[in-house]
C-alpha cells in the first residue's frame, strides 16, 4: 500500500504511574486517561474530563483525516449494504391468544415497530396496531436502544425498557395497549430484564446498582405508591442475575451465575405472592438451567461429569439434586446447548463437531427425530415463541450464502413450512458464491474449523486478501450465517473467514476449557495457525490478511498484533478488551469480578497474574514493526470502557518501529455495540471495511457483477 501524505497524529501526554503486585512492578503511563467520575459518564458523556474529552476528540479527526480519501467508498459501501436491507421488512407474526404480535421497520426508519393483530373468528388477521413506534421514541436521543418489549398476560399493556445513552442503563416504562398513555412512573435502573406476573398487576425486573452489576429482583405493582418490593437478592460482585420464563409460563426463574457455576429460583405464577423457591443449591462449576413440563422440571445440567450437558427430571415440588431423574445421558463431544419444553414434545438444540442440529422428542413414547439440513456449514436457532400448547416449532436457518430463512416445523407430522426468506432487495445469487468448511491444524495437533466464503471468480491462488474474522470467549460459538455486509468485501476480491478457535464452544464444552484461564493463549495461537494453514491453502499469503475482532475478540486482535505481525496486513478491533491486567485488578468495574473465571484473579493469585501479563496486549506491546490497525471505542461502553483503546493506541504509536496506519476512533454518543440504528451501525461498518479495502490496494476495485 501507497502511504499518502498525512497528518502528525496526536501524542498521548505521558505520566508514569507504578504500582506492585506479588512483588513485580506495573507501570502505565496512560493512566490518566481512565475519567475518575467514569460511572457518571456512562449516564452523562458530557461530564467527560476535558482533557481526555480533547484527546479522544483530537483522535477522531486525525483518523477523519486519514481515510478522507476513503469517503466516496465508504458511501459507496454503505448504499450497497442498505440496498441488501429490506427496508419495509417485518417479523413472522407470533401468535398468543386472542393476537398475534410481531416487529416490522418502515422504509427509511432506523428502528423497529412493535406490533399486533387480533386473531379474527374465522383465523384471519384483523387490523393493525402499533403498540410501540421505536423512531418515535428515539427522535430526542442520538442514541436510543430498547432492550425488550413484553406484554401483559391480559394483553392490556405493554412494557419496554430503553437505553438513551449506550451505557446499558434501561428505564421501563408501561403503557396501555390501546391508547398508548404512560401508566405509572418510570421505572429506572434496569438491565433491561423483565417479566409480568400472572395476573397482569405486577411487573418483575433486574435492578442493577451503581457499577451496572445486577443486583436484585423487584416486583413492581401497578397503582401502588410505595418502593418496589425486593424480591431477590444477589449481592456478590461475582455473579450476574438474570430473569426468566419456562415456555409453559407458569414460572419465572432467576437465574445466579457466572460463567462456570448456576444458581436457580423459581417464582410459582400460579400463586398470589409468589416467593422464590430453590430448585439446586449453588455447587462450583456445576451449571444448570430450568424448563418445566406438567408436573415436573426438565433440567439441563453438567453434573455428575456430563462435560458437555445431560438432561434430568424432578419433580416440582422436591426439586433437588437427590431427586433427579436421567431423561436424556451425557455423550462426549455432543454439546446440548438448548432445552424447551412444549406441552407434548422436548426440543433440545445440540453441537457436534462444530455443525448445529434440533432434536425432537415426543413426550408420550420418547420417540426422537432430528430435522436434517443439506449445507456443509451453517446456522441454526429455536424462536419457541408463546405458546406452550402448540406441535409447532419455529426455527431459524442461514449459511454463508443463504439469507436467513425462517420455517414452522410441525414435531408430529415432521412437515416443514417455510414462513419467511431474508429478502435481498439489490440482488443475491447463492450460486455466485462459495462457502467451504475447513480444518487447520493448531500447534498442539488441534483441527480448528475454518468457514469460508469468496467469490466463484475469485483466484484460490494465494493473491487474494482475506479478512479473517474470530472471537474465542465465554463460550460463545460463532455460526457460519449469511452477512449482508461481508459480501460487500467478498464481492471486490477479498475472501471471508471465520476462525472457530478455542474458548468458544464450537467442538464441546473442553473447546471452551482449552481457551480460558491458564490456557487462554490457545486461543491466539488457534486464530494465528488459521492465518498461517489459509495462506498455505493459497486462500491467500502471508501478510495479506486482515483480522477482525471485537470486545474479548478485541483482546484477541491485540494479542496477535503482538505474537505475529508480519502474518498480517491489517487489524479492526472493535471495542477491544486489550488492557487485561490492569482491568482485572480493577474490581471496582462493573465486569472485573464475574471474569475472574475467565481470565483469572491477579489480586489474590500471583500464577494468574504473570499468566496474564504475558499475552495482555496493552502490557505487551514492544519495539516492533506492527500491521495497518483500526482501534472503535464507544465512550459509554460499561463492558470495554473507552479508556482500553485509548491507552493501546498511546502506546502503541510510541513504541511502534514502522509508519502503518494506527487509527482510533470513538463514538461519543454511544456505548459497547456502536451506534444503534439499523443503517448508523452500517456506516460503521462501512468505515472498517474501507478501511480494510485501503490497507489491501483495493480501495478502487468495483464489486464483481451480480449477473
Amino acid at each position: 500500500m501507497d502511504i499518502p501524505s498525512r497528518p502528525l497524529p496526536p501524542e498521548a501526554a505521558k505520566r508514569l504511574t507504578v504500582a506492585e503486585y506479588h512483588g513485580e512492578k506495573l507501570q502505565d503511563e496512560y493512566a490518566w486517561l481512565r475519567a475518575p467520575n467514569w460511572q457518571q459518564v456512562m449516564r452523562d458523556p458530557s461530564v467527560l474530563d476535558p482533557e481526555i474529552e480533547a484527546y479522544l476528540t483530537a483522535e477522531n479527526k486525525y483518523t477523519e483525516a486519514v481515510l478522507a480519501e476513503t469517503e466516496a467508498l465508504q458511501k459507496t459501501l454503505f448504499e450497497e449494504m442498505k440496498a441488501r436491507i429490506k427496508q419495509d421488512d417485518s417479523s413472522v407474526p407470533s401468535p398468543d391468544g386472542r393476537y398475534v404480535y410481531y416487529t416490522r421497520f418502515v422504509t427509511g426508519g432506523q428502528h423497529p415497530l412493535f406490533c399486533r393483530r387480533p386473531i379474527q373468528p374465522d383465523a384471519t388477521l384483523g387490523e393493525e396496531r402499533v403498540l410501540l413506534d421505536g423512531n418515535a421514541l428515539a427522535a430526542e436521543h442520538a442514541y436510543f436502544n430498547i432492550g425488550g418489549v413484553d406484554h401483559s398476560p391480559d394483553h392490556s399493556l405493554i412494557a419496554y425498557a430503553a437505553d438513551t445513552s449506550g451505557s446499558e442503563f434501561f428505564d421501563i416504562k408501561i403503557i396501555e395497549a390501546e391508547s398508548g398513555g404512560q401508566v405509572g412512573e418510570t421505572i429506572p435502573d434496569s438491565n433491561g430484564g423483565m417479566s409480568w406476573g400472572a395476573d397482569s398487576n405486577a411487573l418483575y425486573y433486574v435492578w442493577v446498582d451503581e457499577e451496572h452489576r445486577p443486583r436484585e429482583i423487584r416486583r413492581h405493582v401497578l397503582g401502588q405508591d410505595q418502593a418496589d418490593a425486593v424480591i431477590f437478592e444477589q449481592h456478590d460482585p461475582a455473579f450476574f442475575l438474570g430473569l426468566g420464563q419456562t415456555q409453559s409460563r407458569r414460572f419465572l426463574t432467576l437465574s445466579t451465575h457466572d460463567h462456570e457455576t448456576s444458581e436457580v429460583h423459581l417464582l410459582d405464577m400460579t400463586e398470589a405472592a409468589p416467593e422464590p423457591r430453590l430448585v439446586a443449591r449453588r455447587e462450583p462449576e456445576h451449571d444448570y438451567s430450568v424448563e418445566h413440563h406438567e408436573d415436573r422440571l426438565i433440567i439441563l445440567t453438567n453434573s455428575g461429569g456430563a462435560e458437555d450437558y445431560r438432561i434430568v427430571e424432578a419433580p416440582i415440588g422436591n426439586p433437588g439434586m437427590e431427586h433427579w431423574q436421567e431423561i436424556e445421558p451425557h455423550r462426549p463431544g455432543r454439546l446440548i446447548l438448548d432445552i424447551v419444553a412444549f406441552k407434548d414434545h422436548l426440543v433440545r438444540l445440540e453441537r457436534e463437531d462444530g455443525l448445529p442440529r434440533i432434536v425432537i422428542r415426543r413426550f408420550a413414547d420418547g420417540e426422537e427425530h432430528a430435522i436434517e439440513f443439506p449445507e456443509e456449514a451453517y446456522g441454526l436457532g429455536i424462536a419457541p415463541g408463546y405458546e406452550y400448547d402448540t406441535h409447532t416449532l419455529r426455527f431459524t436457518y442461514a449459511s454463508m450464502t443463504t439469507p436467513s430463512q425462517v420455517f414452522d416445523y410441525d414435531m408430529e407430522t415432521r412437515e416443514r413450512h417455510l414462513r419467511k426468506s431474508q429478502e435481498v432487495p439489490s440482488g443475491h445469487k447463492p450460486e455466485n458464491y462459495v462457502a467451504r468448511r475447513i480444518f487447520a491444524p493448531a500447534p498442539d495437533g488441534e483441527m480448528i474449523p475454518v468457514s469460508i466464503l469468496h467469490h466463484k471468480d475469485t483466484p484460490i491462488d494465494g493473491t487474494a486478501p482475506l479478512l479473517l474474522y474470530g472471537y474465542g470467549a465465554y463460550g460463545i460459538s460463532m455460526p457460519a450465517h449469511f452477512s449482508i455486509t461481508a459480501l460487500s468485501l467478498v464481492d471486490r476480491g477479498f475472501v471471508y473467514a471465520v476462525a472457530h478457535i478455542r474458548g468458544g464452544k464450537d467442538k464441546g464444552y473442553r473447546w471452551y476449557k482449552e481457551g480460558k484461564r491458564a490456557k487462554k493463549v490457545n486461543t491466539f495461537t488457534d486464530f494465528i495457525a488459521a492465518g498461517e494453514y489459509l495462506a498455505e491453502q493459497n486462500f491467500t499469503s502471508r501478510g495479506r490478511i486482515v483480522a477482525h475482532g471485537g470486545s474479548a475478540g478485541g483482546m484477541l486482535m491485540g494479542a496477535i498484533a503482538n505474537m505475529a505481525p508480519d502474518l498480517f496486513l491489517g487489524i479492526i478491533a472493535e471495542v477491544p478488551f486489550v488492557d487485561v491486567l490492569n482491568t482485572m485488578l480493577d474490581e471496582t468495574l462493573p465486569l472485573t469480578p464475574p471474569e475472574w473465571l475467565e481470565w483469572g484473579n491477579p489480586i489474590k493469585d500471583p500464577e494468574a497474574y504473570r499468566a496474564i501479563a504475558a499475552y495482555s496486549p496493552y502490557d505487551n506491546v514492544s519495539a516492533q514493526d506492527y500491521p495497518h490497525i483500526l482501534a472503535l471505542a464507544g465512550l459509554a461502553d460499561p463492558r470495554v470502557t473507552y479508556w482500553e483503546p485509548a491507552k493501546w493506541v498511546a502506546r502503541l504509536r510510541n513504541h511502534k518501529t514502522d509508519d502503518n496506519l494506527l487509527l482510533l476512533r470513538t463514538n461519543m454518543e454511544a456505548g459497547h455495540g456502536g451506534a444503534s440504528g439499523r443503517f448508523d451501525r452500517l456506516k460503521e461498518v462501512a468505515l472498517s471495511y474501507a478501511f480494510a479495502l485501503l490497507v489491501a490496494g483495493k480501495a478502487d476495485t468495483p464489486p464483481a457483477p451480480r449477473d
